[in-house]
């Protein structure tokens, strides 16, 4: 802008859009993430136990959540990893266009055409999983299937964050915050849904996989770190919307 240089000038309404495109990717992804990963522990409650004996386990009852343990958190990783290959937050990805035609599987795709790449169904496809529609973070923690669960893009099984030059840029940020946020839901509170509550987790299609309805459940402390949880430990609940 200061050079005013007609072919790399960018102007403030440019600006205020990349920003606007950032918070909200950064921010609405992550949020929808983390209540896929709470309904599905809502529907398997040993899954989520096990989770808080891992998290009791490296971070301990009398502390709190810190950077320096979610390495060490291999359950959780595997439980995000499992949630993203059944409900990959951007189900077709961003939009792509071949910069020339090609042909791909005996189909021309034209220049400039706008292409979308369903993972969702890629990573349900029961040619490349073994009970795809299960959810199973076991099958995570399988010595060979490191390389199948990494980020990088290299299985096209699995790719929730894309592939290639394409592929999401804060992939690490992501992973970090998702780790961070869950770890500390799950080892402050115990979680459950209101009394005579069915959980609902059809799904709602769009850039964004939502779920149709918002999940309603109820916290209750699990260990005593300050005075807010001093005040609810005893028998006191909270009232979460995700």
């Amino acid at each position: 802008m200061e050079q005013k240089d007609a072919k790399t000038q960018i102007t403030k309404t440019q600006l205020k859009a990349l920003y606007l495109d950032t918070v909200v990717a950064g921010t609405e992804t992550t949020s929808t993430t983390i209540e896929w990963v709470m309904t599905e522990l809502m529907q398997h409650p040993k899954i989520m136990k096990r989770v808080q004996a891992e998290l009791d386990q490296v971070v301990g009852t009398n502390n709190t959540v810190e950077e320096s343990h979610l390495p060490k958190l291999h359950y959780l990783d595997a439980v995000v990893k499992e949630t993203l290959r059944l409900h990959p937050v951007a189900p077709f990805l961003i939009p792509h266009s071949p910069s020339s035609s090609c042909e791909i599987g005996g189909y021309i795709i034209p220049k400039g055409s706008t292409v979308f790449c369903n993972v969702w169904a890629m990573q349900r496809d029961p040619e490349a999983w073994n009970d795809p529609l299960r959810f199973q973070p076991e099958r995570v923690l399988n010595a060979e299937s490191v390389k199948t669960f990494d980020y990088n893009g290299k299985n096209f099984g699995y790719l929730p964050f894309g592939s290639g030059r394409r592929i999401y840029a804060g992939i690490p940020l992501a992973e970090g915050m998702l780790m961070f946020v869950l770890a500390s839901l799950l080892h402050s509170f115990n979680w459950g849904l209101p009394k005579d509550t069915k959980l609902d987790d059809t799904e709602t299609f769009g850039l964004a996989l939502k779920k149709s309805t918002s999940l309603v459940v109820i916290s209750t402390p699990r260990v005593v770190k300050n005075d807010f949880w001093a005040l609810l430990k005893n028998g006191g609940e909270l009232l979460f919307i995700f």
